[in-house]
């Protein structure tokens, strides 16, 4: 049923909670699973992003989650992008051709219109397959 699952993470306590769901998600369905970390570039609007967000971090963020998946059995395939982090999870969603995207109800990323117009709720709305949020 879900043949390919895109879980993207940042370092919120709930993307790390999510991770649990995706582990069973995988397995019932046995699922090929993307991990994907969005580096937000900075733009003329934002020009200085978050410095608690580095490309170091990132990378130690995609091996833990490749760690922890690897204990649970699963294959992660990983994935680093840039970009405006709804967008390009959307934009990646469509390129590897998920059925599922799985990701916390909150992740660290608030747009400029704040709360209501959040990460998640921008990738409910442009995800071009199912989106499963984790409270």
């Amino acid at each position: 049923m879900f043949k390919t699952v895109l879980f993207p993470i940042d370092q919120s306590r709930e993307a790390r909670e999510a991770a649990d769901v995706v582990v069973n998600v995988v397995k019932t369905y046995g699922s090929r699973l993307v991990v994907l970390s969005v580096l937000e570039e900075p733009t003329s609007d934002t020009p200085s992003p978050d410095p608690m967000i580095s490309p170091e971090l990132v990378a130690k963020l995609l091996a833990e989650a490749e760690a922890l998946f690897s204990q649970q059995g699963i294959k992660a395939e990983l994935l680093e992008r840039q970009g405006k982090p709804a967008f390009t999870i959307c934009d990646v969603a469509d390129e590897i051709g998920a059925e599922l995207i799985i990701m916390g109800c909150r992740g660290l990323g608030l747009t400029d219109e704040g709360a209501t117009d959040s990460v998640t709720t921008r990738v409910i709305n442009l995800s071009p397959c199912p989106v499963l949020i984790v409270p």
